[in-house]
C-alpha cells in the first residue's frame, strides 16, 4: 500500500509512519521539516507545506510519478490555536482552518481521482475529542475540529460507491508538544485583554496535564491509523487516548449549564 500522511516529521505522525513502514507499506512522509525524518527506515521524505497548495500539488504529483498510485491519504497534520475569539486575530482564525480543515480537503481532492480509477483507497483524518466538546477559550481550535468531524462524515457517504473508506481518529490526551503549542498562543492571545487572568490560569493547567505521565503515547493514535488502514472493515471512527471516552460521555449526559460550569471549575485550577 503506498501511503501519504503530512506531519510525519514529529509526534503522531512520526510515530504513524515509523509503524506503517515496518509493516511494508511504501510510506511518504509529509512535513516541512523533512531533515527530521531522514534516515528513518521504509519513511520517505516529501517537502509539503499545507498553507501552500503549490506544494501540495507537487508532493501529490511526484508520488504518482514514482508509485503510480495513491492506496492511502492520512491527514494528521495540525495543531492547536487557542484564545478568546474576540482577541485571537482573524489572521490567525484563518490559518488554523487553512491548515486543519481547507489543507485537508485540497488534499482529499487531489488524491481522489486516482484513487476512483483504481476503484479502492484509504483516508483517515485525524481529528480528536475537541470536534465533539468545547472547553472555554478554545475557539478556533474546536471549530476546526468539528469541521473535520462533519467533513469526513460527508465524504465517509460520499466516496463509498467508489470503494474508498473514510476513517476519524479522535484521540484524547495525547503526551506530544500540542499541549505547550496551544498553551502559548492562549498566553499570547489574552495578554493585556479582559480575559487575562483566566486565560493564563487556562494556560497554566494545560501545560500542567501535558506534563503528566498519564498521557497516552502517540503509538496509541498509530495503532489506530493501522488498523483504520489494515482492516478489511475499518470503522467510521477510532476514539483513543487517555480520557477520550469518560469525557464524552460526562459531555452527552451532563446538561450544557452543567458541563460548563465543570469546564470552567477545571479550567481555574491552581497548578
Amino acid at each position: 500500500m503506498v501511503v501519504l500522511i503530512t506531519g510525519a516529521s514529529s509526534g503522531i505522525g512520526l510515530s504513524a509512519a515509523r509503524k506503517l513502514a515496518s509493516q511494508g507499506h511504501i510510506v511518504y512522509g509529509a512535513a516541512r521539516r523533512v531533515e527530521l525524518m531522514e534516515g528513518i527506515p521504509g519513511v520517505i521524505p516529501i517537502r509539503m507545506d499545507l498553507t501552500d497548495k503549490a506544494s501540495m500539488e507537487e508532493g501529490v504529483k511526484a508520488i504518482l510519478e514514482a508509485e503510480g498510485r495513491i492506496d492511502a491519504l492520512v491527514n494528521n497534520a495540525g495543531y492547536g490555536s487557542f484564545g478568546p475569539l474576540e482577541t485571537v486575530p482573524m489572521e490567525e482564525a484563518r490559518r488554523q482552518m487553512e491548515v486543519n480543515v481547507f489543507a485537508l480537503a485540497e488534499l482529499v481532492k487531489m488524491v481522489l481521482p486516482s484513487m476512483r480509477a483504481q476503484g479502492s483507497g484509504r483516508i483517515v483524518n485525524v481529528s480528536s475529542i475537541a470536534g465533539l466538546m468545547t472547553m472555554p477559550m478554545g475557539g478556533w481550535y474546536h471549530v476546526s475540529k468539528y469541521s473535520v468531524e462533519a467533513l469526513s462524515d460527508t465524504l465517509r457517504m460520499d466516496l463509498r460507491q467508489f470503494g474508498i473508506r473514510v476513517s476519524l481518529i479522535e484521540p484524547g490526551g495525547i503526551k506530544t508538544p500540542w499541549g505547550d503549542i496551544a498553551a502559548t498562543h492562549l498566553e499570547d492571545s489574552v495578554r493585556g485583554t479582559a480575559y487575562e487572568k483566566a486565560g493564563l490560569a487556562e494556560a497554566r493547567v494545560m501545560r500542567k496535564g501535558y506534563s503528566l505521565n498519564v498521557l497516552s503515547s502517540p503509538d496509541v493514535v498509530a495503532r489506530a491509523i493501522s488498523r483504520a488502514l489494515n482492516a478489511r472493515h475499518p470503522r467510521a471512527r477510532y476514539r483513543i487516548g487517555t480520557g477520550s471516552h469518560i469525557v464524552i460521555f460526562f459531555r452527552r449526559l451532563l446538561p450544557t449549564r452543567l458541563w460548563d460550569a465543570a469546564c470552567r471549575a477545571f479550567m481555574s485550577l491552581k497548578v
